[in-house]
Parts: C-alpha cells; sequence; structure tokens
C-alpha cells in the first residue's frame, strides 16, 4: 500500500495546473452521478453525502480561484450558482434540478478539456 500511495503523491506532484483542475472537475462529475444513482434508488444518506462532497469541491475551485483573471468573476458566480441549487436538490430530492446541474457541470468540464487540450498542442 505504501507504494501505491507513493505514485499517487508522485503523480499528483507532477501534473499541470489544468490537468489537477480536470481531475477536480471529474471527482465533481463522478459525485453528481453518484448522487443521481442513489437517488433513483432512494439511498438518502449516501446520496446526500455525494452532494456534500459535490459541494465542497465546488468550495474548493471557488476558493482557488485567480481574480486577476476577468473570467473568474463569472466563474464564482456559476459556482455560487452551483451550490445553491444542490442545496435545493439536497432539500427537496429533486432528481431533475440534479440533473440539470450536472449537465451544466459536465459542460463546463469539456470546455476546460478543450482549453487544456488547445494549450498542450501550442507548447
Amino acid at each position: 500500500m505504501r507504494g501505491y500511495q507513493r505514485y499517487r503523491e508522485d503523480s499528483l506532484n507532477t501534473m499541470t495546473q489544468g490537468e489537477l483542475l480536470l481531475l477536480l472537475y471529474d471527482e465533481l462529475v463522478k459525485r453528481l452521478k453518484q448522487a443521481d444513482l442513489d437517488l433513483g434508488q432512494e439511498r438518502y444518506s449516501t446520496f446526500e453525502a455525494a452532494v456534500d462532497r459535490a459541494v465542497a469541491i465546488i468550495r474548493y475551485l471557488s476558493d482557488t480561484l485567480d481574480h486577476s483573471y476577468p473570467i473568474s468573476a463569472n466563474l464564482d458566480r456559476l459556482y455560487e450558482y452551483f451550490c445553491y441549487e444542490l442545496s435545493r436538490v439536497k432539500a427537496g430530492r429533486n432528481k431533475e434540478e440534479l440533473e440539470r446541474v450536472l449537465s451544466m457541470v459536465s459542460e463546463l468540464r469539456d470546455a476546460f478539456r478543450q482549453a487544456e487540450k488547445s494549450t498542450v498542442s501550442v507548447r
């Protein structure tokens, strides 16, 4: 197990900022999909845990924004919106709203993935 832990640490330490961002977005999408599955199967405690973890990731993304870029203000508002909607999803167990947030987060992740590909090909 120790070798695996070392491998993970080395992998994280050698990732670019773009790769780390995509890793966070992949985890966020994964948590939202898990919440959707759990909600559909009426496993409410694991549904709530998945939503809570998704909100924690979104808050981390918001906290780490570089506000020297104009787009950061827009992203911050979008992250705030996601957190608000997920609090409503959790309180009302609203599957349709969860699917809408998941779709929006997935589109944002795909946009960042495309941007990362573009910057890698320029290097």
